[in-house]
């Protein structure tokens, strides 16, 4: 998928201007989506290296599940499938999960910014998926 960058340096899903069935909701959902997923790819990478607890197979495999759930979710929606309120409802179940996960790893920042990523995440999927 293209991606430019934004003023803050952040990247975002390239959006072609006659992207008119996109609604604004729409387009929020994906760019979390999307965002979640980046951050729980890294977050993967961050908990290998910590070891532990972080390190633990069902944690990881978990993150995992969320990064691929995110990237399907956005898939669906940039294709305009009319299964993507069906995708959407997994992803914020995952989403849930992971960050309630990921909230039990105590004070540690970037476990808390996967957690506040996956909730953003699983608010606006909820919301997709409602549409039904």
């Amino acid at each position: 998928m293209a991606q430019i960058e934004t003023q803050r340096g952040v990247l975002q899903p390239f959006l072609p201007a006659d992207a008119g069935q996109l609604t604004e909701e729409l387009k929020g959902c994906i760019n979390n989506c999307l965002s979640c997923s980046a951050v729980c790819l890294q977050t993967v990478t961050y908990c290998l290296q910590k070891g532990g607890r972080h390190a633990a197979s069902d944690h990881i495999r978990l993150l995992q599940d969320c990064v691929q759930i995110c990237k399907t979710s956005a898939d669906f929606m940039l294709r305009g499938s009319p299964l993507h309120t069906r995708t959407c409802g997994v992803c914020a179940e995952v989403c849930d999960r992971c960050a309630a996960e990921c909230e039990k790893m105590g004070d540690d920042a970037v476990m808390k910014a996967c957690a506040e990523a996956c909730r953003r995440c699983a608010e606006s999927c909820r919301k997709m998926s409602a549409q039904a």
